[in-house]
């Protein structure tokens, strides 16, 4: 910079700004050093001094009364006793003399021997009226302090003078032996300081760039141009509130005069706002201040925070035009937002009617004063509309506006929107409409003039209507009104509004294929379960199943949880609850299937056990066959099988991975049945095992799937145990006051699994509606069971059933005898039917056929398949029993 303006860059020649500062603060330095050791050596002089008395008075006071002076100076001789001991503390002390004298000043001790016995050199005035006094006099050793105290006796006396004394020169050697450390200490603060004079100076000539005086001035001349030249204003003001310097800038922003330095901001005819923050001196950024017809950004910061002088400085910035692009900029961004937001608050749930209420409440308190949604009625079906919504009915689905007493159609209102009308052409087209100006009464008021003269009258002034479109069908219209806002609807907030709208059609439509989807599932699911309890005597029976809570699983909480109550041959009766995993259609429709094959394995009489192994295999094949085709196979299934029979109170139970089930004896104690564990369906490879009981009439049978005991908040050892303490406690109750116990109990409050709970009393069938024969293998026997029948028979009042009734047992009889092994039983079971049961040791089953003219036998079947309602044969462990069953006339039963 130097060599810029012409001259060569040296420090020796002192021409820069860095170079005299150099200079002026190494001379400041110096003259400080100078100044210091000065004040230093008069400081010490007068220490020295200071010590000498502090010294010389402590060491007399400490002689005075020092243990045995008083005794020393009674003694016959004092200078013999005291001589030596002054001498030791005249020389522990460091002082120059400790002198003993007698009241007369006599001394009795002295450095020097031979000025023992004579007179003291001294004031002794002030010491013998019992004072201490100090006094600075030339003695025989030269300039010294000399201090001068009493010796007191006992009754407060003085007895003798202790004088003690040090040379100030004594003093001042100790000092001035710390003069060459000081003078170290004043040369390496000198270098220190010079090092950093240097160091400053150097940090200066960089800033400075090596400018002299002259060139710093010509820098300031052109900073002062630059100052005025830039396009912002600048303003410096002071701490006493007066302008101090004001660029061109800011004068043409503020239309400031000439001669405005040096005036308060308070007087220079800004507005009021724009004066006080000036005059304020308060940090500001980016405060957007209305002066005349500008808007300025003004920023200010004060200059007093590091130091400086007080006061502020604000620079001016001319926002106008960018104020304007900001605006739009923020209105897009705040309709972007409001979209983004619609997008989070508009279809959380698969709802139909909810996700219109979302659109209403939304629009009516972002959008608009009024907001309404109208639906076509296929749509609340779950069905798609087929045709624009102006050949439909819609229906009012929500309302949300800033008051209820409008001219609005109210909720539930069904519409039909007249097609003349631009509402009801554009929701045919598609399109939307706006109505910037309902007063104007430009056509829309033909829907319904009266209801539109009151909507004006309420303060509604402007309306806009979007249809809800997806996938180009319409689905209903979403109107929004304003009342309270004075502005009236503009093409932007058309734009907005279909954007609103498109987005939430998409909700909507998604709702709408949901509600339909669920529809299908609860009807697939609803036709699978039970419709009602079957007809039957073996047991009371009360059930209860509950889906899993909607959107917490699967399809709106369609499962796979199915109970059924089978009615069997011999009036027993079989209870079966069993569990898929997972949920919906799947689900749904593999309950349905396994439902199905338990009736029909049900049908062959099977026992629990073997119906399962057959119901597992079942399982396995199908799961096979949708793994095969790519589908989704059963994830698992369980199952249990129960069979109550109410003649001997005997049942059997087995179960397939599905929790053990509940017994409550008539006392009241509820035990969970041991029956052995079978692994789940569809696993195989393991037998299923049978558990065995005898029942007491009134005993309870509790089945239940794992979504009654288990839940999140709730472990299954926990719900298990709360099951039981129930059942204990209601064991009085019927099945269906147990059912509402149990769920009242253990029913989480949103499920989020299947329940399925099924519920029997037992019933044992009167010993006088049942009875039995031995037959010997013999056909003469076959006479006297007809005997013995016929007589029941009579005995039971149903004579009329006796010719059939004979006749089928002894074809039965017949043929047992015939082909058969062992005893042989008859059974008969007035029941809902009469029940024929014939049993025998051979596990050979008889067939139906058709006997041929020429053929001997072969009919004996075919009449008992004629007069029977039903037959079939049931396998037992020793044997195999054929039934039959005959309906009773109703005054019978």
């Amino acid at each position: 910079m130097a060599a810029r303006y012409g001259r060569p860059r040296s420090v020796l020649r002192m021409r820069t700004v860095a170079g005299q500062v150099f200079l002026l603060q190494l001379a400041i330095v110096v003259l400080l050093v100078a100044a210091a050791m000065v004040a230093l050596v008069l400081q010490s002089r007068s220490d020295s001094e200071r010590e000498a008395r502090n010294r010389s008075v402590a060491v007399a006071e400490t002689f005075a009364n020092s243990p045995g002076i008083e005794a020393a100076l009674k003694s016959p001789d004092p200078t013999a006793v005291l001589q030596p001991r002054a001498e030791e503390a005249r020389k522990r002390s460091g002082v120059d003399f400790i002198v003993v004298t007698n009241t007369d000043g006599i001394r009795y001790t002295h450095p020097l021997p031979d000025r023992i016995g004579k007179k003291f050199v001294g004031n002794l005035g002030p010491a013998l009226a019992g004072g201490v006094t100090t006094e600075k006099i030339i003695g025989t050793i030269g300039p010294l302090v000399q201090a001068v105290v009493p010796v007191k006796g006992r009754d407060g006396s003085v007895v003798g003078l202790v004088s003690a004394g040090i040379t100030i020169a004594h003093v001042s050697n100790v000092v001035e032996e710390q003069f060459p450390l000081l003078f170290a200490a004043t040369g390496a603060v000198l270098l220190v300081t010079t090092g950093g004079t240097a160091l400053v100076t150097r940090r200066l000539r960089r800033q400075t760039h090596g400018l002299g005086p002259a060139e710093m001035t010509r820098m300031y001349e052109h900073h002062d141009a630059v100052l005025h030249a830039v396009r912002e204003g600048v303003l410096i003001v002071g701490g006493d509130g007066r302008l101090l310097l004001a660029n061109d800038e800011a004068r043409r922003l503020l239309n400031l005069p000439s001669d405005v330095e040096g005036r308060p901001v308070t007087e220079l005819g800004l507005d009021p706002l724009t004066a006080r923050l000036l005059a304020s001196g308060r940090t500001a950024t980016d405060e957007v201040h209305l002066v005349g017809d500008r808007l300025l950004a003004v920023n200010q910061r004060p200059t007093d925070q590091d130091g400086g002088p007080p006061g502020s400085v604000a620079t001016l910035r001319d926002t106008t035009e960018l104020r304007a692009l900001t605006g739009k900029a923020d209105v897009a961004r705040g309709r972007l937002k409001l979209l983004y937001d619609a997008g989070t608050e508009i279809g959380t749930t698969l709802d139909v009617v909810r996700t219109c209420e979302e659109l209403a409440e939304f629009a009516a308190a972002r959008f608009a004063d009024y907001a309404t949604v109208d639906l076509v009625e296929e749509v609340l079906r779950g069905e798609e509309p087929t045709a624009a919504g102006t050949n439909h009915d819609m229906r009012r689905m929500a309302f949300r506006g800033r008051r209820d007493d409008t001219a609005l159609y109210p909720l539930g209102k069904l519409i039909r929107f007249v097609p003349s009308t631009p509402l009801g052409f554009g929701i045919r087209r598609g399109e939307a409409v706006m109505e910037a100006d309902l007063t104007a009464y430009a056509g829309w008021q033909e829907q319904d003039p009266v209801r539109a003269r009151k909507l004006v009258e309420h303060g509604i002034h402007s309306m806009i209507a979007v249809p809800l479109r997806a996938r180009g069908v319409i689905l209903g219209v979403a109107m929004f009104w304003r009342s309270e806002k004075p502005e009236p609807f503009e093409e932007e907030d058309l734009s907005l509004a279909e954007e609103l709208v498109a987005r939430a059609a998409v909700s909507i439509d998604n709702a709408r294929r949901y509600t339909r989807e669920h529809t299908m599932a609860v009807t697939l699911q609803r036709s699978l379960l039970p419709r009602g309890l079957p007809e039957q005597n073996a047991i009371d029976v009360a059930y209860r199943y509950r889906p899993a809570q909607a959107g917490l699983g699967g399809l709106g909480g369609v499962g796979g949880d199915w109970f059924d109550i089978i009615p069997l041959p011999g009036a027993r009766v079989a209870l079966v609850v069993g569990d898929v995993v997972g949920h919906g259609l799947h689900a749904a429709a593999t309950m349905g299937r396994l439902r199905t094959a338990v009736h029909n394995f049900s049908s062959l009489d099977l026992p629990p056990d073997e119906l399962l192994w057959h119901l597992d295999e079942l399982v396995a094949r199908i799961d096979q066959d949708e793994t095969a085709d790519g589908t989704e196979g059963v994830t698992g299934a369980t199952c249990i099988y129960v069979i109550y029979n109410p003649v001997s109170g005997h049942c059997t139970m087995s179960r397939a991975g599905h929790l053990q089930p509940v017994i409550v004896h008539p006392d009241g104690t509820a035990v969970f049945a041991d029956v052995p564990g079978g692994p789940p369906l569809g696993l195989g490879g393991l037998p299923f095992e049978t558990l065995d009981l005898q029942l007491p009439e009134d005993s309870r049978l509790v089945l239940y799937t794992d979504g009654l005991v288990e839940d999140r908040d709730r472990d299954i050892d926990d719900g298990l145990a709360l099951l039981r303490q129930t059942l204990a406690e209601h064991a009085d109750r019927s099945p269906e006051e147990t059912c509402e116990a149990v769920l009242k109990e253990l029913l989480p409050e949103r499920p989020r699994d299947d329940i399925a709970l099924l519920v029997g009393r037992t019933r044992v069938l009167d010993s006088s509606r049942v009875t039995d024969w031995e037959v010997p293998s013999d056909p003469s026997a076959v006479g006297e069971v007809r005997s013995a029948v016929s007589r029941k028979l009579a005995e039971w009042g149903l004579e009329e059933e006796a010719f059939t009734t004979e006749l089928i047992l002894s074809e039965l009889v017949t043929n047992a005898i015939r082909y058969a092994t062992g005893p042989i039983r008859v059974r008969l079971i007035r029941d809902r039917s009469l029940i024929c049961e014939v049993s025998d040791h051979s596990s050979t089953s008889p067939h139906l056929r058709q006997a041929a003219t020429t053929d001997e036998g072969g009919r004996g079947l075919f009449l008992v398949a004629q007069f029977a309602e039903r037959w079939g044969t049931r396998y037992t462990s020793d044997g195999k029993v054929i039934w039959t069953e005959q309906p009773l006339p109703a005054e019978g039963q």
